[in-house]
Order: structure tokens, then sequence, then C-alpha cells
């Protein structure tokens, strides 16, 4: 494969400074940007080894027609100007993080007369103060509806607010003491305002103070006996303390972070923050990204933090975050956003106790907000039709192929082998059909993707020879009543009777011809098959000296990377089953005429199976249920074994 020689700088031309550097296509538009410590080293890294890229990275190279850098004077200011530039060009190879959905923020419009409270999603607006996100609307709802006891602010919209100024009569939250009612001048708009700030201040998480204020004037009004204030006073206590509930205490009071974590695959990656505010969980928020470039965890969290503070107002960087892996600058990008909030921030990666814990539970939710996103994709008629029709165009196949098999082996250094069969049906798993074998030989990945794609094919040829079906395919004619897999005696369709348009073994050229192989010893003719090897998603065709590269973001690949997925998880299941099996197995279970119980009563008084080989079979014959033969057979078999 010949490289991008074209636009290669010239030999020394390369400054070894800090800088940013952009590739450009032939219209002109910035397609890549990225930073470096040495621009010399890193981009020499694109073209002294061409064939040697990921294929995402061959493909950037081979768009641009040229490449051009600004030297920086520290590794902040290429930070800083690499943020830029992407926010500017939005290059199309850039990682770009997008809203999994639209999570709806508390917001206080404190740039307007009348500040008003509400429930606000998308882009933010200057001069409104922003509290969240949280996951559900009706969540924000709930904690207004309690405040709005104890900060009457307005919550009408501008409309109604001014109507009600023309007929002199506030709306009903004006009557239930749930509003001030600025408009029609039951309080200044310097009394409104305080009332707002108030109302930001307790959600920004100083809580402490109001509820201690509210409890000294009740107990004052309770001294006056004025019992009716103090049990308004008292219920609005509860109030503010069950909006307090609402929010899970998960650290000190004093804790101000965002703990965020990752959940990755090789073509996307999911990102979800928890917002933590005074020791409590504020909101949270969830990205999915396409990886565009071969990234690891410290990347994807670098270019998340910058995208993600680049814009956000300095008093909602918080004094602490947490990370699953640190950043390759770590410094760098802590200084930035030190700058940018006005007090240190520090980025730290938990090791154990209760920030381990969170960071813990955060993974969890970004790997089940990573699975939804993949359902959510897969479960769309649209693109899983699209998916098949790439998958035959790419592969050359005759037909879409509605029925795929997916093979995989798992065993750990030879031991336990067993290999899955996963089917997905019009792009959909299809889990009744699935499979799992014990494979018999021990001689590698290779003969155990034969070995098994020689028995599965075997059973379908003898269950369609049994049933006649073979018969039938020969002498059917075009339109004639088809050779059913349906058993007449159960009713259900029989395991092996359906074959597959694809086979997809998880690997590469070896493993596809190895599939290849056993189809044609059986004159199995009209199955394709491919191989998907895992470390650059290469799609291998039996015979090919060439993998064939998929687009990265074409449904096709998407499709048989979940059908490969599949196959994976499906067998590590088995080989977990099947190890933690032989490892409960004991000595005893082979000796004939024992059973649980009397295997047990030995073990009990014995205390292990070495010290029951040891004794005789006198001493055997003092356990309760255990007669002469039965020691002596113990003791022979026993002696018969390898300790």
């Amino acid at each position: 494969m010949n490289g991008p020689v074209g636009f290669r700088p010239k030999p020394g031309s390369i400054p070894e400074s800090p800088g940013v550097y952009r590739f450009k296509d032939a219209e002109g538009r910035v397609i890549y940007v990225g930073k470096a410590k040495s621009l010399r080293q890193r981009l020499n890294s694109y073209f002294a080894d061409f064939a040697g890229l990921h294929p995402r990275t061959q493909t950037m190279l081979t768009t641009a027609v040229g490449v051009d850098w600004t030297v920086v004077g520290t590794e902040v200011e290429a930070l800083q100007l690499e943020y830029s530039w992407i926010k500017e060009y939005d290059p199309r190879f850039n990682v770009k993080y997008r809203d999994d959905k639209s999570y709806p923020y508390l917001a206080v419009t404190m740039g307007e007369e009348f500040p008003r409270v509400q429930v606000l999603r998308g882009a933010k607006r200057k001069g409104t103060r922003y509290f969240g996100p949280y996951s559900h609307a009706w969540a924000i709802r709930e904690t207004v509806d309690l405040l709005l006891r104890v900060f009457p602010i307005r919550s009408c919209s501008t409309g109604v607010f001014r109507r009600a100024g023309q007929i002199g009569r506030p709306c009903l939250l004006g009557y239930i003491d749930k509003c001030s009612a600025p408009c029609v001048s039951r309080v200044t708009a310097e009394e409104h305002r305080g009332l707002a700030e108030d109302f930001c201040d307790f959600m920004a998480g100083n809580t402490g103070r109001f509820i201690k204020r509210l409890e000294r004037e009740m107990r004052e009004a309770a001294a006056e006996q004025e019992y009716e204030r103090a049990a308004r006073l008292r219920d609005d206590v509860q109030a503010l303390q069950r909006a307090m509930e609402k929010q899970a205490v998960v650290l000190g009071d004093n804790t101000d972070c965002d703990v965020i974590a990752l959940a990755e695959d090789p073509l996307e990656a999911a990102v979800h923050v928890f917002y933590v505010r005074g020791g409590r969980i504020r909101g949270q928020r969830g990205w999915v990204v396409d990886k565009v470039e071969e990234t690891g965890p410290g990347e994807l969290v670098e270019q998340f933090l910058l995208q993600m503070y680049g814009d956000a107002a300095a008093e909602s960087l918080p004094r602490e975050v947490l990370v699953p892996a640190p950043p390759p600058d770590a410094e760098a990008v802590a200084e930035l956003l030190s700058e940018h909030r006005g007090a240190r921030v520090e980025i730290r990666v938990p090791q154990r106790g209760d920030k381990r814990s969170l960071l813990e539970t955060v993974e969890r939710n970004a790997k089940e907000a990573l699975n939804q996103h993949k359902l959510k994709r897969a479960s769309d008629l649209t693109s899983r039709s699209r998916a098949l029709q790439e998958v035959a165009d790419a592969l050359g196949l005759d037909q879409v192929p509605l029925r795929i098999e997916c093979y995989d082996v798992s065993h750990i250094q030879g031991t336990n082998v067993v290999a899955s069969m996963v089917v997905f049906e019009d792009g959909l798993a299809r889990k009744s059909e699935y499979r799992r074998f014990a494979v018999r030989s021990a001689e590698g990945d290779v003969a155990s993707i034969h070995e098994v794609i020689s028995r599965r094919f075997k059973r379908y040829l003898e269950e369609r020879s049994a049933t006649g079906d073979l018969d039938a395919d020969a002498g059917a004619e075009p339109g004639g009543e088809q050779p059913s897999g349906i058993d007449p005696e159960t009713g259900r369709p029989r395991k092996f009777a359906y074959p597959p348009h694809l086979v997809v073994v998880d690997g590469g050229p070896a493993q596809a011809a190895a599939a290849r192989r056993a189809l044609d010893e059986l004159g199995v003719d009209d199955v394709a098959v491919c191989g998907l090897a895992k470390r650059l998603e290469e799609v291998w065709l039996p015979g090919d000296d060439l993998p064939v590269i998929l687009p990265r973001s074409s449904e096709a690949l998407y499709l048989l990377q979940r059908v490969r997925d599949e196959a994976h998880r499906f067998a590590i299941a088995y080989h977990r089953s099947k190890r933690s099996k032989s490892v409960q197995q004991s000595a005893l279970d082979e000796v004939p005429g024992l059973g649980p119980a009397r295997r047990q009563a030995l073990i009990k008084h014995f205390g292990s199976v070495k010290r029951l080989r040891e004794a005789t079979a006198a001493q055997i014959c003092e356990v309760p249920g255990i007669g002469p033969s039965t020691a002596e057979t113990i003791v022979s078999a026993l002696k018969g074994q390898n300790p």
C-alpha cells in the first residue's frame, strides 16, 4: 500500500518544538487537528511506516493532500490552540462527543429583571444559571415544587407574567404562596432577585444556613406563641430536607468533584459523568463518541475534558476530576483547567475507598449507556437492512445474508477448549438457535475452528438426509414445496436444520481458510465464509492475500462486530462454566459406588483427600456408612490416581 509521500515534509524542516498541526484535503478543508510535544517526532510517525498504521489513520492520510503546523511555547498553549482549532474547523477525523440524549437542566434566568425557574434542554443561554443535568425532567419538577415553598420565585412564562400584570391578579401559584407574585408588585424586583439568589445558593450546595435560619425562626415563633407561623416554618424545613434527600449522599459534605467513566469497543465509546457537589450527586450526563483513530482510555479522557470544560462557566468547574485513566499530558490539562476555573483543579485516578466505588458505579452506567446505544441502533429496521446489503456488496455475495452464524473458540493455554455458535437472523440475535461445543482437539484455534465447522455441518447434512431433504433438494422444482426444518413430532425446529448464508469466524486468514476447508471437505459450496480479525477489524475472505477494509462508520462493520462480540461473550461464558466445574471435581468423583453423601462424610472425617489417600481400609471403615468392601474399593481407586 502506497503512503502519502506526495506531501511529506522535507527532512529537517519540521521543528522539534511543541505545537499543533493540521491535515487538509484537496479542497483546503481541515480534516484533522492534533497536538504534540515534539512536532518532528509526531509527524514523522505518520510517514515512517504507513502500512503499520491503523486503517482509520491510513484513510485520513490518503484523504489529506497537505499538512501545516504552528509552533507554541508550552504544552498548555498547545492544548488551548488544539481546542480552538477543533472548535473552529470541526474536522471530520477528530473525535466528537455527542449527547446520547438531551438531558434536562434546572435553569434560573438571572439575566431577566424578574428571574424565572424552569426546565431547559439543549444549548445554554447567556445570563442563565444551570443546575444538573438530571436524568428525568420530572425529578427537576418535584425538587422545584418543594423549594418554591421556601423560595417563592417566578416559574411562569413571559406571556402569563405579562397578562397577570395587566389584569392585576396573580396566577394560582401566587394564591397558594408558591410565588411571591412580582407581577402584581407584592415584592419589588430587588426582593425577588434576592429570593432567586437564595434559590441558586441552595441548589449550589449551600444548604446548611437556610435550614438553620428556618429552624431559628420556627423556635422564635413558637416562643411568641405564633403557632401557625411556626407550623409553616416547620413544613418549610421538612420541604428543604426532602429536597436534599432526593440527591443521594455519597461523599463528605465538602466534596466537589466530577466523576468520569468510560465504556468502549473498537468502534465507539460511551462516557458518563456524575456531578457531585457538597457530597451529593447533583446530576449525571452521558455521551457517545465514534472512535476515529486508535485511541486509548487516556487519550479519550483528555479529549473529553477539553471539549466538556472548554466552553463551561468558570464556577461550574469542580475542584477535583476523577477519571478512569490519566491523560497523556495530565499536568498540562490540569493547568489549563485551573486557569479556566481561577483556582486549582486536580485530575486523579481513585484507587480505593468511596471515590473508587463511585467511579465503578459510573462505569456501570457508561456500559449500560453503550449497550442501550447499540440496541437502539440494532433495532432500527432501516439500519439493519442497510447493514445486510453492505455486507453482501463488500463480500461479493449473490444474496443478502439473512442468516449469519458466527463461531469463536475460548480456552486458557489449551485447556477446557470450547467453542460457540451464535445466530443472527435479519440482523437480530436469535438466541434460541445458539449452540456450544466442547472441542476435542487441542492443536490450536485453527484446528478447533475446522473441527467445530465440520461437526456443525455434518449434523446439518445428517438431519437433512434423515428427513429426505437432500433428495428433495435435488429433485425440487422452482416454486414447489420446499424441505421443512421442523420436526413433525415435536413441532420445533431441528437443531442444525437451517444452513446459514454467511459463516463468520473470529480470526484472520488462517481461521477463515480452515472454515472454508471444512465446508469443502463436506461438499457444502453454497455458504459464504469470512473472518473478522479483532485488532484492526479487518474482514478476511478465504484465499485472499489482502483483507476487505470496511468503512469505520459503515453499518456492515457494526453488524459484523456485534455478531463477533456476541459469539465471544457466549464462548467465554461456556468456558468459565466448564472451568469452574473442573475445579470443583474431586478425586472421589471417580470412585464407583460413592454418592454425594458418603463423599461428604469421608471429607468431613479425614479433612482432605490427601489424608484419605494415606488412610488404611480399617481406618476408612470407621466412617459411618462405609463398609469393608467399599473401603477396599476406595483404597484401590485412590492408589491408582496421581495425587
